[in-house]
């Protein structure tokens, strides 16, 4: 069974995709960028204001679905620039202190509306 998770808490989809998906077990959380969901307007500034305000919006999805960031098992990172991938790691390290999830950082050569960073997590239910 698929059950489709939803916040105002979180951005908006911006087409056709859901927030999160709950099936067997799992919480799968769309890829998320630096979205403010109070203005619907991109964060500006370096990439580590982007990444804390992705995982921002990760921990409210998750937390939406009935779920913690303590019961990730997977994210999939996708950075602009791999140059800044210290940066990013030291906030996303924030929200992980211990026990943190498998991971992948791939550098893409763009993203959605330019954005520096975009993370997708995986969570048990």
């Amino acid at each position: 069974m698929k059950e489709v998770i939803s916040t105002v808490h979180g951005p908006k989809a911006i087409g056709p995709y859901s927030q999160a998906i709950r099936a067997n077990g799992f919480i799968f959380i769309s890829g998320q960028v630096a979205f403010d969901p109070a203005t619907s307007q991109l964060v500006q500034g370096d990439i580590a204001a982007q990444t804390d305000r992705v995982m921002q919006n990760l921990k409210a999805i998750v937390e939406a679905a009935g779920s913690t960031l303590d019961k990730a098992v997977k994210t999939t990172v996708f950075l602009k620039d791999m140059n800044e991938f210290t940066a990013m790691n030291e906030v996303y390290g924030r929200y992980f202190p211990s026990n943190p999830p498998a991971r992948a950082t791939v550098e893409v050569a763009r993203l959605p509306r330019d954005v520096r960073v975009e993370i997708e997590l995986i969570a048990l239910a």
